[in-house]
């Protein structure tokens, strides 16, 4: 019934515990769709039952190997240093019985105290509710047939995650009363304030029409 697809690119220290959260969904089918680590990231998956596939270097193209490969009619789109919260499965099997025809996007929270944390949740809550912008890291639940009316996974390297709502329209995007944990080190390692505005640079390059590939550069 759902298929958890997880894109991985050397993220050995946060895969087992995104893994471990989310062995709660019964029956639930993790494919892992790796673009050439080289730490402990493969080594993790085996230790655990899921379906692991090496794909194409770049998170759009690494999605649509792991769809592909995917058996489930529902989708969750799932970053590895993400963390779903307890309960996240009774609710997404409540959202996929009521809004066959929508797709769910998690609320987004930092695994940090910091004051600059609850604002940034309280801004990308805003642009999620607001613009219909959320982003990878806050978790994506659809269907695949939505997600094949809508063109299928955009294979970008970069922003991909923004492509795909656009195709879903912000009439078709809900709100999941799930927590996606996700980890905080690129904005303590980077200074809150900079990691912020080069990630409203890159959004708005890309809507200029900045080719994907160029902004990674600027991103990573």
């Amino acid at each position: 019934m759902l298929s958890i697809v997880i894109p991985t690119l050397n993220a050995g220290a946060t895969l087992a515990a995104t893994l471990d959260a989310v062995s709660e969904g019964d029956g639930v089918e993790i494919v892992i769709a790796d673009g050439g680590s080289i730490d402990a990231t493969l080594a993790v998956a085996r230790a655990r039952k899921v379906r692991l596939i090496a794909a194409p270097r770049g998170r759009g193209s690494q999605l649509g190997a792991g769809i592909a490969a995917s058996s489930g009619e529902w989708l969750l789109l799932l970053h590895a240093d993400t963390r779903l919260a307890p309960g996240w499965f009774a609710r997404c099997v409540a959202f996929m019985a009521a809004q066959p025809d929508c797709a769910g996007y998690g609320r987004f929270t930092l695994d940090v105290p910091a004051a600059a944390a609850r604002r940034l949740e309280r801004q990308v809550a805003w642009r999620s509710r607001v613009l219909g912008l959320p982003y990878g890291d806050q978790a994506l639940l659809l269907s695949r047939a939505l997600l094949a009316a809508c063109g299928g996974m955009p294979p970008l390297p970069l922003m991909e995650d923004v492509a795909l709502v656009r195709r879903i329209g912000r009439h078709r995007l809900r709100p999941l009363d799930i927590a996606a944990h996700t980890s905080a080190a690129r904005w303590q390692r980077e200074g809150w304030r900079r990691r912020s505005a080069r990630n409203i640079l890159c959004l708005m390059l890309y809507f200029l029409g900045v080719p994907p590939a160029l902004l990674t550069r600027l991103y990573s």
